[in-house]
């Protein structure tokens, strides 16, 4: 049978029986006088016997070895089936964060646990994104301790300080200076027993502070940019280094 016949009796296409050809998993068969080649059934049943090896997840690269040693497919089958418990866990992990997702209405790009920290959807759009990124941000920056020990945190203050907050979020640059100082003072304040607890987080170190400055930079009115910077300054004066 010529090449074509093969590769639809194998369920293979030609430029497969090409490449096995070429990586010496299937010998390649002499070519007649007027240039085909001619396959016979030992080509058929050895296509058929790699295709249910590679089905199973086995590399090429091992398939001749298993072809021929039973040996080696019992050490093979134990470590597919250990890959293939592991991809199920996976899969099942991954499902069942897509079932919180769908039962919270979360962002899928937002754990669940911080997405639940976001303010009041009728936050204006910029500063909700704004708070969406940081709130990626710090859950990619933390180490999964920290990560638990934030939502917490956040979690308990949220309350407190959300009318913090929404001053903050209603700056602009007609907001009067001791507007603005009294919230320096206050935030100052509410934040004097978190930031002290935030400290200790493991991964929060001065990289992951400096890309969520660089972030409020890029994302946040220079008002309330210059707010943040200033109550920083004046924690990290009390607290020293």
């Amino acid at each position: 049978m010529r090449s074509s016949e093969l590769a639809e009796l194998a369920g293979v296409t030609v430029r497969t029986l090409r490449h096995y050809h070429q990586i010496g998993l299937l010998a390649e068969p002499p070519r007649s006088s007027g240039g085909y080649r001619h396959y016979d059934v030992g080509h058929l049943v050895r296509l058929l016997r790699i295709g249910r090896l590679t089905a199973l997840g086995i590399p090429l690269s091992q398939v001749p070895a298993v072809l021929d040693d039973p040996a080696t497919a019992e050490r093979l089958l134990d470590e597919l089936d250990r890959e293939a418990a592991a991809e199920i866990d996976r899969l099942r992990a991954r499902r069942d964060s897509i079932a919180v997702l769908r039962r919270t209405g979360s962002p899928p790009d937002l754990s669940p646990e911080l997405a639940a920290l976001r303010s009041a959807p009728e936050l204006p759009s910029g500063l909700a994104r704004h708070e969406h990124e940081q709130l990626l941000l710090l859950g990619h920056l933390l180490d999964d301790a920290g990560h638990a020990d934030l939502i917490a945190l956040l979690s308990t203050g949220a309350a407190a300080a959300a009318p913090l907050t929404a001053r903050f979020y209603a700056l602009d640059s007609d907001t009067p200076e001791d507007d603005l100082a009294t919230l320096v003072d206050d935030l100052v304040a509410q934040l004097d027993v978190v930031v002290g607890q935030l400290s200790g987080l493991p991964g929060l170190d001065r990289r992951a502070s400096a890309l969520l400055d660089e972030l409020s930079g890029h994302n946040l009115r220079p008002v309330q940019h210059r707010v943040l910077r200033q109550v920083e300054q004046r924690l990290a004066l009390r607290d020293g280094p």
